[in-house]
């Protein structure tokens, strides 16, 4: 389980900065409250959203996005991991070959 904080937050937004990804917080008519461009790495989430809707936006992205863990920090890593053991997020890489 994991603590709804800004400290959590500013840790997803590390491992989506280190894996190329560019987040922004921006106004908008999102449907699902996020957008995403894949081709060009961009993350574009709802600001009106509190720090919880943040971070359940964030961590449903990840599910969607392949993250390659090797890039990450040792510290980002290790919360990245800890996600998928807690199973917040899925393994991309897993999920991928199992669907193919």
């Amino acid at each position: 389980m994991i603590k709804f904080t800004k400290t959590t937050l500013n840790k997803l937004l590390d491992i989506l900065n280190e894996s190329g990804y560019i987040t922004r917080f921006e106004k908008g008519n999102f449907v699902s409250g996020y957008a995403l461009v894949k081709d060009k790495k961009i993350i574009i989430i709802n600001k009106f959203f509190d720090t919880e809707s943040r971070i359940n936006t964030i961590l449903e992205l990840m599910d969607r996005i392949e993250i390659d863990d090797y890039i990450l920090t040792k510290k980002s890593k290790l919360f990245y991991r800890n996600l998928i053991k807690n199973g917040l997020i899925v393994n991309f890489q897993k999920y991928k070959k199992e669907e193919e």
